[in-house]
């Protein structure tokens, strides 16, 4: 077998693997072509003059530039049948990426203070929930992220207002600026949300320091850490992500895009993997950084060169870290496993 066909044989089995994606903004995943389409439907103007201007300005230099136009672009979100559309185009894209479970971020703060209702945005998103599962076998979950730029009451209040609809939710995040909003600001909220019963996440080390990741684990308490690669500075956090099977859902070209590594060849996601950390591959903002699920397992694959076991490590590690029962990780490990041995990996 030539070199050339290897690759190729190692990227055909990583895009069939069964997966689970932990850490999508579902308004990320919103196609130039749909904010436009949607902007009509809404009587929205907006401040670019095609489809291809809006893409053109996708060149970010930190996570606040990315921030707004991404802002910009959920403006044209108004009505629970456009939830509904972009969130059913994310799943048809996971589908066929083989993505068999998602838990998606949504941001119920950018819509309310425009006057969206949680209903509205929260109702929409379940019934594409609903349609995903039956009509693509794609099973979901909702986390609601709040906005760490905007004021912890900000948060409480948000956290209240969702209250009616807590059925319908896994989980809370936080997410939004980074850098100068230490998790610790928000202990006050996710301590409500762990009596609520609700699963606790949220960014940290992704340009902030080692030091948001310990604050987040101790102070907010959470269950996973989104992006979390800035943990690899200090050992000591290391050690302890390894021992605890702390998953980080890692983001790898939405990493490149952000510049938070300069090449994917310098991405610490496989020195982390080889050394015990329970880190995932996700898309973040595919529609924004270039590439969903597969783009992103491919990529990385190929720039860091991993293995065909080590690219199942990263599915595996996908179900150990999802929100989902145990008989459904169970099922889940089994499609994975038949999957591999299937062809021979």
């Amino acid at each position: 077998m030539t070199d050339t066909t290897r690759q190729a044989a190692l990227e055909n089995f990583v895009r069939g693997l069964p997966k689970a994606e932990l850490h999508i903004h579902i308004e990320g995943s919103l196609e130039p072509e749909l904010i436009f389409e949607l902007a009509q439907r809404n009587g929205i103007t907006l401040s670019y003059p095609s489809v291809d201007a809006l893409r053109a300005a996708y060149a970010f230099t930190d996570l606040q530039s990315f921030l707004d136009i991404y802002y910009a672009g959920a403006s044209v979100l108004l009505a629970e049948q456009d939830f509904f559309d972009m969130a059913m185009a994310y799943f048809r894209r996971a589908h066929a990426d083989n993505v068999v479970h998602a838990e998606l971020f949504f941001d119920p703060q950018t819509h309310t203070e425009r006057g969206v209702a949680m209903g509205t945005v929260i109702n929409g998103l379940a019934r594409a929930q609903e349609q995903a599962r039956t009509e693509l076998g794609v099973e979901s979950g909702l986390i609601l992220c709040f906005l760490r730029h905007l004021s912890e009451q900000d948060a409480l209040d948000t956290l209240e207002q969702a209250r009616p609809y807590l059925d319908r939710i896994v989980g809370v995040g936080l997410d939004s600026s980074e850098v100068g909003h230490p998790p610790e600001k928000f202990a006050r909220v996710f301590a409500k949300a762990r009596e609520l019963g609700l699963r606790l996440v949220a960014h940290a080390g992704e340009e902030g320091p080692p030091e948001y990741v310990w604050s987040a684990l101790d102070v907010l308490k959470v269950e996973r850490i989104d992006h979390g690669v800035q943990s690899i500075r200090d050992p000591r956090l290391l050690d302890r992500l390894v021992t605890t099977r702390m998953p980080l859902t890692v983001c790898p070209l939405s990493n490149i895009k952000l510049c938070v590594f300069k090449h994917l060849s310098e991405h610490n996601l496989a020195d982390m993997l080889r050394m015990g950390v329970c880190v995932t591959i996700n898309s973040d903002d595919p529609a924004y950084f270039g590439g969903y699920m597969n783009q992103n397992f491919v990529a990385t694959v190929n720039a860091l060169d991993l293995s065909a076991a080590e690219a199942k490590q990263l599915a595996a590690n996908s179900f150990e870290a999802s929100f989902i029962t145990p008989e459904q990780r169970a099922g889940y490990m089994a499609r994975l496993n038949q999957y591999s041995q299937n062809l021979g990996a």
